[in-house]
């Protein structure tokens, strides 16, 4: 789990989207939302995704997907802001 939270820590856009995705969002709404360019919030997702910290729930949109974290992410989420074990 720890490897995980390393993961995210080590990326300031990474703190970001795995806060801003505790609600289910397309990456242009998050990348407003945080104030980070929507490619680089694209790039984080994807590679967030491979590791297992974020879903899509939408994977036969080409366009408007939408993106969630998964249990796995909720939990490091909340051991980096100090709520989990």
């Amino acid at each position: 789990m720890y490897n995980l939270v390393s993961f995210v820590t080590r990326g300031s856009v990474r703190r970001k989207v795995i806060k801003g995705l505790l609600r289910p969002t397309t990456t242009t709404e998050l990348a407003k939302m945080i104030g980070v360019d929507r490619a680089a919030v694209s790039r984080t997702i994807h590679a967030m995704e491979k590791v297992g910290l974020v879903e899509c729930l939408t994977p036969n949109e080409n366009r408007d997907r939408y993106y969630r974290t998964t249990d796995t992410g909720k939990k490091v989420s909340e051991i980096i802001e100090g709520k989990g074990k």
